[in-house]
């Protein structure tokens, strides 16, 4: 069973089911129309042969902020792997915000990453994504990554990276960085900036390549008030 967070909006009291596995959804305080909800680790992640799913299911106009209250580390898996999936789902004019702490990719560590979104037309969500390859003094282990979003029927994003040791170095993906630090926004556009890239239809990709995470400023952007 994957944790999973549903939220349908409702003009007397906003309906909110958590069901928990590797992560632990818990409701937090929020304002009037706002359903905030923090991720807790419910054991040790991620470890070899840990596989993660977090279905994020939000209908009506209503926005739902998740938090998450620390990152997680992929520890070595000694010739094993892990899976990390996400698939969100945003309809009748709902709208998303969640900022993601760091996921760090300790020696030897072979994870897969997956992010689906669906939006229907009117719909808003804003991720952030943060990879850090290895803790500090290592050289991190393997991820692969896997990016897909819609809104209606239009594919708005495909993006699949090898951030494997012998790839990411190349000067087309990471360099000499150790941290990819990346917002996505869909069905709305982030501000003309240098380092964002406007998709050709609605959505944007905000993108950080840095030494050390905290370099970036991503995470300094106001949350979506759509």
């Amino acid at each position: 069973m994957p944790t999973r967070i549903e939220v349908v909006a409702d003009p007397v009291r906003d309906r909110c089911v958590l069901i928990t596995d590797h992560l632990s959804p818990r409701r937090l305080p929020g304002p009037a129309g706002v359903v905030r909800v923090a991720l807790v680790a419910a054991g040790a992640l991620l470890l070899a042969g840990d596989q993660v799913r977090i279905e994020v299911v939000v209908s009506g106009p209503i926005r739902l902020e998740i938090v998450e209250t620390a990152g997680t580390v992929a520890y070595a898996m000694r010739g094993s792997s892990a899976r990390w999936d996400v698939a969100v789902e945003l309809t009748d004019g709902a709208s998303l915000h969640w900022y993601g702490e760091p996921f760090v990719v300790a020696a030897d560590a072979d994870v897969t990453r997956s992010t689906t979104v669906r939006l229907e037309r009117g719909c808003t969500a804003e991720i952030r994504e943060s990879l850090v390859l290895g803790r500090y003094g290592e050289v991190g282990g393997s991820l692969q990554t896997q990016t897909r979003a819609w809104v209606g029927s239009e594919l708005l994003l495909a993006e699949d990276l090898d951030l494997s040791p012998e790839n990411r170095t190349g000067w087309a993906i990471l360099g000499q960085s150790r941290c990819l630090d990346t917002v996505t926004a869909l069905g709305h556009r982030l501000p003309e900036a240098p380092h964002i890239l406007q998709l050709e239809g609605c959505g944007s990709i905000a993108r950080r390549l840095v030494d050390q995470q905290h370099e970036s400023d991503l995470g300094e952007r106001t949350p979506i008030t759509h």
